[in-house]
């Protein structure tokens, strides 16, 4: 059974940093596509990050860049969003996401959309 479980969510100060987790469970994120989004307040779901499978190409949504990185451990099993220099503009409840390869030398972009999503962690960036 496929499971991604979130955490690291809180309130933080601009300019603050958060660390999102997200630990799959069920199959090896390790060559598929993976990604994070967010729902602000009053708006629908937005892409942050995605990592294509077997990496071949990272995104960022222009506003992150420089500021945000997406990664996976293998080992762990885990994907994480590393988040510095927030602003309250980044305030929005988080949702990883996953695309699971039918088979090893199969290849998804980001364009294809996502399969498996996390329960969501909040993130409030305020002073």
């Amino acid at each position: 059974q496929v499971q991604l479980v979130q955490s690291g969510g809180g309130l933080v100060q601009p300019g603050g940093s958060l660390r999102l987790s997200c630990a799959a469970s069920g199959f090896s994120l390790e060559y598929d596509a993976i990604g994070w989004f967010r729902q602000a307040p009053g708006k629908e779901r937005e892409g942050v990050s995605c990592i294509e499978s077997h990496d071949f190409n990272t995104y960022y949504k222009d506003s992150v860049k420089g500021r945000f990185t997406i990664s996976r451990d293998v080992a762990n099993n885990t994907m994480y969003l590393q988040m510095n220099n927030l602003e309250p503009e980044d305030t929005g409840v988080y949702y990883c996401a996953v695309a699971i390869l039918p088979r090893r030398g199969h290849h998804y972009g980001c364009e294809r959309g996502m399969d498996y999503w996390g329960k969501g962690t909040l993130v409030t960036v305020s002073s």
